[in-house]
């Protein structure tokens, strides 16, 4: 889905959930800023795991201009995960995604500072 590399990670949360094997697994939900305003939704599994740690093409779930659609993605596919993980035995609270707290590092990097 991402038409260009990876951009710059803005709020991320991890969280764990049981494998179909049974086996602890981590979780990774992210919201980036890419070039061109466009906003990217990604969503790993044990992303520690992997022999190269940049993200995958099929790791995304949204991309788009609007900041809403984003938090909505992201905040879709933490509460899916979380049911999910809860329905297994394993319960988090992880808080939600919102719009403070991309705003904050979006005008840190539009004035070409690092967004943290």
């Amino acid at each position: 889905m991402p038409s260009e590399p990876a951009g710059t990670r803005f709020a991320e949360r991890v969280f764990h959930g049981v494998g179909e094997d049974g086996a602890r697994e981590e979780i990774v939900i992210w919201i980036e800023r890419r070039q061109g305003a466009l906003w990217a939704v990604g969503r790993a599994i044990d992303p520690k795991n992997r022999s190269v740690k940049a993200p995958r093409a099929d790791d995304y779930i949204f991309e788009g201009y609007e900041l809403g659609d984003a938090l909505e993605a992201a905040n879709n596919a933490l509460s899916d995960d979380l049911e999910v993980s809860a329905e297994d035995g394993v319960e988090e609270r992880v808080k939600r995604f919102n719009e403070e707290e991309l705003l904050k590092p979006l005008e840190r990097w539009f004035f070409g500072h690092s967004p943290s």
